[in-house]
């Protein structure tokens, strides 16, 4: 009887095929499954180099472009955060909470560069627009578009970012 059992229960862990235990694992021996990966979202600036690519971080709701990059004490040198506003209209930002000089692209509907501020100083309350509408605003480390040669005028394209 004790034989039979054992051959029982090896059988039912055989036949598993890859279902979690009850207590959620997988069975011993089994892969985890895994999540599909998120594509990388990339913003392209032109430039008198060619193009450059952006890893951007994309915030969309009202609540994650009001804290923005505040807080963070580091970007990446190829990074940056695109905020998706929503409508057109000559957006103003300030600087109250965020720790790093920051260059604020402000990018037009047709993707093109409206206007840029360069090296926006933190801490402070200084709304910065560029007195142009546009719909979308990447912020990147302060000096970037001066070293890279970004200018207003310039083109934009998007990479697994739906605009």
């Amino acid at each position: 009887m004790a034989v039979r059992a054992a051959l029982l229960s090896l059988v039912i862990a055989c036949s598993n095929n890859g279902a979690k235990r009850e207590d959620g694992a997988m069975p011993p021996g089994k892969p985890e499954p895994q999540a599909p990966l998120a594509k990388v979202q990339k913003v392209y600036l032109e430039s008198p180099r060619g193009e450059l690519p952006l890893t951007v971080e994309v915030v969309d709701t009202w609540p994650k472009i009001e804290k923005g990059l505040m807080y963070r004490e580091f970007l990446a040198p190829d990074a940056g955060m695109l905020f998706k506003m929503g409508d057109d209209a000559d957006h103003a930002f300030f600087m109250k909470n965020t720790l790093i000089p920051l260059d604020m692209i402000f990018i037009k509907r047709d993707l093109t560069i409206a206007g840029i501020v360069e090296n926006a100083e933190p801490r402070t309350l200084t709304l910065r627009r560029v007195g142009v509408p546009s719909r979308y605003v990447l912020e990147v480390n302060g000096g970037y578009t001066r070293s890279h040669g970004v200018v207003a005028g310039a083109k934009v394209r998007f990479e697994n970012i739906t605009p």
